[in-house]
Protein backbone atom coordinates (compact mmCIF):
# COMPACT_ATOMS: atom_id res chain seq x y z
CA UNK A 1 0.00 0.00 0.00
CA UNK A 2 2.71 2.42 0.95
CA UNK A 3 4.66 1.43 -2.16
CA UNK A 4 1.70 2.17 -4.42
CA UNK A 5 1.24 5.60 -2.84
CA UNK A 6 4.93 6.34 -3.28
CA UNK A 7 4.86 5.39 -6.95
CA UNK A 8 1.80 7.60 -7.48
CA UNK A 9 3.46 10.53 -5.74
CA UNK A 10 6.57 10.13 -7.90
CA UNK A 11 4.45 10.07 -11.02
CA UNK A 12 2.63 13.25 -9.98
CA UNK A 13 5.95 14.88 -9.12
CA UNK A 14 7.35 14.13 -12.60
CA UNK A 15 4.26 15.63 -14.21
CA UNK A 16 4.55 18.80 -12.13
CA UNK A 17 8.26 19.15 -12.96
CA UNK A 18 7.58 18.63 -16.65
CA UNK A 19 4.90 21.30 -16.58
CA UNK A 20 7.17 23.71 -14.75
CA UNK A 21 10.00 23.00 -17.19
CA UNK A 22 7.69 23.68 -20.10
CA UNK A 23 6.51 26.99 -18.62
CA UNK A 24 10.09 28.02 -17.80
CA UNK A 25 11.24 27.14 -21.29
CA UNK A 26 8.44 29.15 -22.85
CA UNK A 27 9.29 32.11 -20.62
CA UNK A 28 12.99 31.97 -21.63
CA UNK A 29 12.07 31.70 -25.28
CA UNK A 30 9.79 34.75 -25.12
CA UNK A 31 12.25 36.91 -23.18
CA UNK A 32 15.45 35.97 -25.06
CA UNK A 33 15.01 38.43 -27.98
CA UNK A 34 14.85 41.29 -25.47
CA UNK A 35 18.27 40.55 -23.99
CA UNK A 36 20.28 38.33 -26.33
CA UNK A 37 21.09 38.32 -30.04
CA UNK A 38 20.23 34.62 -30.25
CA UNK A 39 17.42 32.67 -28.48
CA UNK A 40 18.26 30.53 -25.48
CA UNK A 41 17.90 26.79 -26.00
CA UNK A 42 14.99 25.34 -24.05
CA UNK A 43 15.79 23.02 -21.15
CA UNK A 44 15.95 19.54 -22.55
CA UNK A 45 16.04 20.92 -26.12
CA UNK A 46 17.88 18.81 -28.64
CA UNK A 47 18.69 20.29 -32.00
CA UNK A 48 17.88 17.75 -34.68
CA UNK A 49 19.23 19.92 -37.52
CA UNK A 50 22.56 18.92 -39.14
CA UNK A 51 25.55 20.17 -37.18
CA UNK A 52 27.69 22.90 -38.78
CA UNK A 53 31.43 22.84 -38.82
CA UNK A 54 33.01 25.22 -36.31
CA UNK A 55 33.19 28.76 -37.64
CA UNK A 56 36.83 29.81 -38.11
CA UNK A 57 38.31 32.13 -35.52
CA UNK A 58 39.41 35.62 -36.64
CA UNK A 59 43.05 34.54 -36.69
CA UNK A 60 42.19 31.50 -38.81
CA UNK A 61 40.41 33.48 -41.51
CA UNK A 62 42.54 34.39 -44.55
CA UNK A 63 43.28 38.12 -44.96
CA UNK A 64 41.41 40.14 -47.55
CA UNK A 65 43.58 41.21 -50.51
CA UNK A 66 42.45 44.83 -50.23
CA UNK A 67 45.63 46.22 -51.81
CA UNK A 68 47.84 44.06 -54.04
CA UNK A 69 51.24 44.75 -55.61
CA UNK A 70 51.60 42.77 -58.83
CA UNK A 71 55.24 42.52 -59.96
CA UNK A 72 54.32 41.12 -63.34
CA UNK A 73 57.83 41.37 -64.81
CA UNK A 74 61.39 41.19 -63.49
CA UNK A 75 62.96 42.81 -66.53
CA UNK A 76 64.33 46.34 -66.08
CA UNK A 77 66.45 48.84 -67.99
CA UNK A 78 68.02 50.17 -64.78
CA UNK A 79 70.47 48.41 -62.46
CA UNK A 80 69.67 49.76 -59.02
CA UNK A 81 72.11 48.15 -56.61
CA UNK A 82 69.53 47.55 -53.89
CA UNK A 83 66.74 46.14 -56.08
CA UNK A 84 65.00 43.16 -54.45
CA UNK A 85 62.99 41.92 -57.45
CA UNK A 86 65.87 41.09 -59.73
CA UNK A 87 65.74 39.73 -63.27
CA UNK A 88 66.10 35.98 -62.79
CA UNK A 89 63.51 35.27 -65.47
CA UNK A 90 61.96 37.06 -68.42
CA UNK A 91 58.61 35.34 -67.91
CA UNK A 92 55.42 37.41 -68.22
CA UNK A 93 51.95 35.88 -68.07
CA UNK A 94 49.83 36.07 -71.22
CA UNK A 95 47.50 39.05 -70.95
CA UNK A 96 44.30 36.99 -70.74
CA UNK A 97 45.71 34.87 -67.91
CA UNK A 98 46.75 38.01 -66.07
CA UNK A 99 43.25 39.39 -66.49
CA UNK A 100 41.78 36.15 -65.15
CA UNK A 101 43.92 36.43 -62.03
CA UNK A 102 43.01 40.09 -61.55
CA UNK A 103 39.31 39.22 -61.77
CA UNK A 104 39.82 36.53 -59.12
CA UNK A 105 41.47 39.07 -56.83
CA UNK A 106 38.60 41.52 -57.34
CA UNK A 107 36.14 38.76 -56.41
CA UNK A 108 38.18 38.11 -53.25
CA UNK A 109 37.93 41.75 -52.15
CA UNK A 110 40.72 43.65 -53.92
CA UNK A 111 40.14 47.42 -54.04
CA UNK A 112 43.56 48.62 -55.17
CA UNK A 113 46.04 47.13 -57.63
CA UNK A 114 49.57 48.42 -58.06
CA UNK A 115 51.55 47.29 -61.11
CA UNK A 116 55.30 47.09 -60.65
CA UNK A 117 58.36 45.22 -61.80
CA UNK A 118 61.08 45.26 -62.88
CA UNK A 119 60.06 48.13 -65.10
CA UNK A 120 56.37 47.90 -66.13
CA UNK A 121 56.80 49.98 -69.30
CA UNK A 122 59.33 47.60 -70.86
CA UNK A 123 56.72 45.01 -71.86
CA UNK A 124 55.32 45.90 -75.30
CA UNK A 125 56.43 49.53 -74.82
CA UNK A 126 53.87 50.05 -72.09
CA UNK A 127 50.94 48.53 -73.99
CA UNK A 128 50.79 45.47 -71.72
CA UNK A 129 50.50 47.45 -68.48
CA UNK A 130 48.20 49.94 -70.22
CA UNK A 131 45.74 47.20 -71.16
CA UNK A 132 45.78 45.82 -67.61
CA UNK A 133 45.19 49.31 -66.19
CA UNK A 134 42.24 49.82 -68.54
CA UNK A 135 40.80 46.38 -67.69
CA UNK A 136 41.05 46.98 -63.94
CA UNK A 137 39.38 50.38 -64.08
CA UNK A 138 36.88 49.85 -66.89
CA UNK A 139 35.89 46.18 -66.50
CA UNK A 140 36.62 45.43 -62.85
CA UNK A 141 35.76 48.98 -61.71
CA UNK A 142 38.47 48.99 -59.06
CA UNK A 143 38.56 52.14 -56.92
CA UNK A 144 42.32 52.50 -57.37
CA UNK A 145 44.79 51.50 -60.09
CA UNK A 146 48.42 52.57 -59.79
CA UNK A 147 51.85 51.96 -61.33
CA UNK A 148 55.38 52.21 -59.94
CA UNK A 149 57.96 53.00 -62.62
CA UNK A 150 61.39 54.53 -63.01
CA UNK A 151 59.74 56.77 -65.61
CA UNK A 152 62.42 56.49 -68.28
CA UNK A 153 60.23 54.78 -70.89
CA UNK A 154 56.93 56.62 -70.40
CA UNK A 155 55.80 58.71 -73.34
CA UNK A 156 53.01 61.28 -73.57
CA UNK A 157 51.10 59.10 -76.02
CA UNK A 158 50.67 56.55 -73.22
CA UNK A 159 48.91 59.18 -71.07
CA UNK A 160 46.67 60.10 -74.01
CA UNK A 161 45.60 56.47 -74.43
CA UNK A 162 45.49 55.17 -70.85
CA UNK A 163 45.78 58.14 -68.50
CA UNK A 164 42.05 58.31 -67.76
CA UNK A 165 42.16 54.78 -66.28
CA UNK A 166 45.15 55.40 -63.98
CA UNK A 167 44.68 56.82 -60.49
CA UNK A 168 48.30 57.12 -59.33
CA UNK A 169 51.67 57.09 -61.05
CA UNK A 170 54.58 56.60 -58.65
CA UNK A 171 58.03 57.45 -59.97
CA UNK A 172 61.12 56.14 -58.22
CA UNK A 173 63.64 58.87 -57.45
CA UNK A 174 66.30 58.35 -54.80
CA UNK A 175 68.28 61.54 -55.26
CA UNK A 176 68.10 64.97 -56.82
CA UNK A 177 71.84 64.79 -57.52
CA UNK A 178 72.26 63.11 -60.89
CA UNK A 179 75.70 61.76 -59.97
CA UNK A 180 74.18 59.95 -57.00
CA UNK A 181 71.45 58.48 -59.20
CA UNK A 182 74.08 57.10 -61.56
CA UNK A 183 76.05 55.74 -58.59
CA UNK A 184 72.93 53.95 -57.32
CA UNK A 185 72.15 52.53 -60.76
CA UNK A 186 69.33 54.78 -61.93
CA UNK A 187 71.27 55.95 -64.95
CA UNK A 188 69.95 55.42 -68.49
CA UNK A 189 72.23 56.67 -71.19
CA UNK A 190 72.21 60.44 -71.59
CA UNK A 191 68.73 60.90 -70.10
CA UNK A 192 68.70 62.95 -66.93
CA UNK A 193 66.56 61.18 -64.33
CA UNK A 194 65.64 64.35 -62.42
CA UNK A 195 64.74 66.32 -65.56
CA UNK A 196 62.54 63.43 -66.68
CA UNK A 197 60.85 63.41 -63.27
CA UNK A 198 59.71 67.01 -63.76
CA UNK A 199 58.39 66.21 -67.24
CA UNK A 200 56.35 63.31 -65.89
CA UNK A 201 55.01 65.54 -63.14
CA UNK A 202 53.67 67.94 -65.75
CA UNK A 203 52.04 65.16 -67.78
CA UNK A 204 50.31 63.89 -64.64
CA UNK A 205 48.83 67.37 -64.18
CA UNK A 206 47.69 67.57 -67.80
CA UNK A 207 46.10 64.11 -67.86
CA UNK A 208 44.63 64.11 -64.32
CA UNK A 209 46.81 61.37 -62.80
CA UNK A 210 47.85 61.66 -59.16
CA UNK A 211 51.64 61.95 -58.89
CA UNK A 212 53.66 60.09 -56.26
CA UNK A 213 57.39 59.73 -55.55
CA UNK A 214 59.12 56.67 -54.09
CA UNK A 215 62.60 56.99 -52.59
CA UNK A 216 64.83 54.27 -51.17
CA UNK A 217 67.04 55.74 -48.46
CA UNK A 218 70.48 54.15 -48.53
CA UNK A 219 74.14 54.80 -47.80
CA UNK A 220 74.54 57.14 -50.80
CA UNK A 221 71.60 59.50 -50.20
CA UNK A 222 71.00 59.33 -46.44
CA UNK A 223 72.70 62.70 -45.84
CA UNK A 224 70.82 64.49 -48.63
CA UNK A 225 68.31 67.26 -47.97
CA UNK A 226 65.38 66.83 -50.36
CA UNK A 227 62.95 69.26 -48.74
CA UNK A 228 63.01 71.95 -51.40
CA UNK A 229 62.72 69.60 -54.39
CA UNK A 230 59.90 67.49 -52.94
CA UNK A 231 57.87 70.53 -51.97
CA UNK A 232 58.32 71.97 -55.48
CA UNK A 233 57.10 68.73 -57.12
CA UNK A 234 54.21 68.50 -54.63
CA UNK A 235 53.37 64.79 -54.94
CA UNK A 236 50.26 63.40 -53.26
CA UNK A 237 52.56 61.02 -51.36
CA UNK A 238 56.31 60.76 -50.91
CA UNK A 239 56.96 57.16 -49.90
CA UNK A 240 60.34 56.87 -48.16
CA UNK A 241 61.68 53.33 -47.76
CA UNK A 242 64.58 52.12 -45.66
CA UNK A 243 66.89 50.01 -47.85
CA UNK A 244 65.85 46.37 -47.33
CA UNK A 245 67.83 43.14 -47.75
CA UNK A 246 66.06 40.07 -49.16
CA UNK A 247 68.05 36.83 -49.14
CA UNK A 248 68.44 35.39 -52.64
CA UNK A 249 67.43 38.67 -54.31
CA UNK A 250 69.84 41.43 -53.28
CA UNK A 251 71.80 39.52 -50.65
CA UNK A 252 73.40 36.09 -50.31
CA UNK A 253 75.00 33.53 -52.62
CA UNK A 254 72.11 33.24 -55.10
CA UNK A 255 71.57 36.99 -55.41
CA UNK A 256 72.09 39.07 -58.54
CA UNK A 257 72.69 42.16 -56.41
CA UNK A 258 74.93 42.87 -53.43
CA UNK A 259 72.95 45.46 -51.52
CA UNK A 260 74.90 45.23 -48.27
CA UNK A 261 76.90 48.36 -49.16
CA UNK A 262 73.63 50.32 -49.46
CA UNK A 263 72.21 49.36 -46.05
CA UNK A 264 71.71 52.00 -43.37
CA UNK A 265 70.95 51.67 -39.66
CA UNK A 266 67.59 52.39 -38.08
CA UNK A 267 69.17 55.46 -36.47
CA UNK A 268 70.37 56.77 -39.85
CA UNK A 269 66.89 56.29 -41.26
CA UNK A 270 65.33 58.16 -38.35
CA UNK A 271 67.76 61.05 -38.86
CA UNK A 272 66.72 61.31 -42.51
CA UNK A 273 63.05 61.32 -41.52
CA UNK A 274 63.66 63.98 -38.89
CA UNK A 275 65.36 66.20 -41.47
CA UNK A 276 62.22 65.98 -43.65
CA UNK A 277 59.55 66.03 -40.95
CA UNK A 278 58.02 69.24 -42.32
CA UNK A 279 57.16 67.61 -45.67
CA UNK A 280 53.42 67.00 -45.26
CA UNK A 281 53.22 64.21 -47.87
CA UNK A 282 56.03 62.14 -46.30
CA UNK A 283 55.11 58.48 -45.69
CA UNK A 284 58.01 56.62 -44.01
CA UNK A 285 58.43 52.86 -44.14
CA UNK A 286 61.03 51.03 -42.10
CA UNK A 287 62.26 47.51 -42.81
CA UNK A 288 59.83 46.06 -40.29
CA UNK A 289 56.81 47.73 -41.85
CA UNK A 290 57.78 46.71 -45.37
CA UNK A 291 58.53 43.09 -44.66
CA UNK A 292 55.09 42.08 -43.38
CA UNK A 293 52.59 44.64 -44.62
CA UNK A 294 52.60 44.21 -48.40
CA UNK A 295 50.73 41.67 -50.47
CA UNK A 296 53.16 40.94 -53.29
CA UNK A 297 52.33 38.84 -56.34
CA UNK A 298 55.21 37.71 -58.53
CA UNK A 299 55.17 37.15 -62.28
CA UNK A 300 53.45 33.75 -61.82
CA UNK A 301 50.78 35.31 -59.56
CA UNK A 302 52.22 33.69 -56.45
CA UNK A 303 52.09 35.55 -53.14
CA UNK A 304 55.59 36.20 -51.79
CA UNK A 305 56.18 35.72 -48.06
CA UNK A 306 59.09 37.93 -46.93
CA UNK A 307 58.80 37.39 -43.17
CA UNK A 308 61.91 35.21 -42.94
CA UNK A 309 64.10 37.55 -44.98
CA UNK A 310 63.52 35.60 -48.19
CA UNK A 311 60.81 35.61 -50.85
CA UNK A 312 59.01 32.34 -50.26
CA UNK A 313 56.29 31.84 -52.91
CA UNK A 314 52.86 30.37 -52.42
CA UNK A 315 51.18 28.39 -55.16
CA UNK A 316 49.73 30.49 -57.96
CA UNK A 317 46.27 31.90 -57.42
CA UNK A 318 45.54 30.71 -60.96
CA UNK A 319 46.01 27.11 -59.78
CA UNK A 320 44.65 27.04 -56.22
CA UNK A 321 42.57 30.22 -55.90
CA UNK A 322 43.15 33.39 -53.91
CA UNK A 323 42.00 32.11 -50.51
CA UNK A 324 44.30 29.08 -50.53
CA UNK A 325 47.32 31.01 -51.80
CA UNK A 326 46.98 34.04 -49.53
CA UNK A 327 47.24 31.90 -46.39
CA UNK A 328 50.96 31.51 -47.17
CA UNK A 329 51.60 35.18 -47.91
CA UNK A 330 52.80 36.14 -44.42
CA UNK A 331 50.66 39.26 -44.77
CA UNK A 332 50.11 41.24 -41.56
CA UNK A 333 46.78 42.99 -42.11
CA UNK A 334 47.08 44.98 -38.86
CA UNK A 335 50.52 46.29 -39.87
CA UNK A 336 49.13 47.19 -43.30
CA UNK A 337 46.47 49.35 -41.66
CA UNK A 338 48.79 50.83 -39.01
CA UNK A 339 51.33 52.01 -41.61
CA UNK A 340 48.55 53.84 -43.45
CA UNK A 341 48.26 51.29 -46.25
CA UNK A 342 44.64 52.25 -46.82
CA UNK A 343 44.16 55.91 -47.73
CA UNK A 344 42.28 58.06 -50.23
CA UNK A 345 43.63 56.25 -53.27
CA UNK A 346 41.05 56.92 -55.96
CA UNK A 347 41.64 60.10 -57.95
CA UNK A 348 37.88 60.59 -58.07
CA UNK A 349 37.99 61.19 -54.31
CA UNK A 350 41.12 63.34 -54.27
CA UNK A 351 40.86 67.10 -54.13
CA UNK A 352 43.84 67.89 -56.30
CA UNK A 353 45.08 70.93 -58.13
CA UNK A 354 46.02 69.16 -61.34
Amino acid sequence: MHLAVLVRLLSVGRAVLAALRGRLGALCWSLAPLFLPLPLPLPGWRDSSPRREREPEWDDAPPTPTSVNYHFTRQCNYKCGFCFHTAKTSFVLPLEEAKRGLAMLKEAGMEKINFSGGEPFLQDRGEFVGKMVQFCKQELELPSVSIVSNGSLIRERWFKKYGEYLDILAISCDSFDEDVNVLIGRGHGKKNHVENLHKLRQWCREYAVAFKINSVINRFNVEEDMNEQIKALNPVRWKVFQCLLIEGENSGEDALREAEKFVISDEDFECFLDRHKDVSCLVPESNQKMRDSYLILDEYMRFLNCRNGRKEPSKSILDVGVEAAIKFSGFDEKMFLSRGGKYVWSKADMKLDW
